[in-house]
């Protein structure tokens, strides 16, 4: 029988975005997920002097914005637990409670080329079963450089084949505190709770 294959989508979505949607989607596609967690961050610990909305606005965009796929679910393993949340942690509790199942990291191509950085990142990437690479328009990677610093990297990583856009929420965010346009930058149900909840205005 072949073995439960899940995604795991870590990250703070201050807001998600489309290119979070495409990123989930072609990695369900591309190694036929049986599930894809969206495992959202309370308090990420790399980002203690950044202003982050607050978690319960968070929960809802990201449910809003995979509401209508059966493959997506929103992950409260780092919600219901006390933080620092770091990735291997997670994955470990995810093992716990999968212990069958083959665990695909999916991240960008900014936080794959700072992989070394994290915290036990040769015990995380021994962990999982895949490291799936979204590269935005423009990226390049020393994989050279990478293994010799993550020994076995090489063999874990894929890259998703997609057409893409050079997006970012901190971009996202950017334009809305300018009063700039970015309906179709996001989910149409997180542009209404945005909008409705005056989200990202500034102070």
């Amino acid at each position: 029988m072949p073995k439960t294959k899940i995604g795991f989508f870590g990250g703070t979505f201050d807001p998600p975005h489309i290119g979070h949607l495409i990123l989930a989607s072609e990695a369900a596609h591309q190694f036929e997920l049986s599930r894809l967690l969206w495992v959202l961050n309370p308090d990420p610990p790399h980002k203690q002097e950044q202003d982050i909305t607050l978690l319960s606005h968070r929960i809802e965009m990201v449910q809003r914005a995979i509401s209508n796929n059966p493959l997506f679910e929103l992950s409260r393993l780092e919600i219901d637990s006390p933080g620092p949340h770091y990735t291997i942690n997670t994955i470990r509790a995810l093992t716990q409670q999968e212990p069958d199942a083959e665990i695909f990291l999916l991240i960008g191509g900014d936080s794959f080329r700072d992989l070394p950085t994290w915290r036990l990142a040769s015990d995380l990437v021994a962990a999982v079963s895949k490291i799936s690479v979204m590269r935005r328009p423009g990226d390049s990677f020393d994989m050279p450089a990478l293994e010799l610093q993550i020994r076995g990297l090489t063999d874990k990583v894929s890259f998703i084949d997609a057409l893409l856009l050079n997006l970012s929420s901190r971009e996202i965010r950017r334009r809305i505190a300018d009063g700039n346009e970015f309906r179709y930058y996001v989910h149409p149900a997180v542009y209404e709770y945005i909008q409705s909840n005056h989200l990202y205005r500034g102070k």
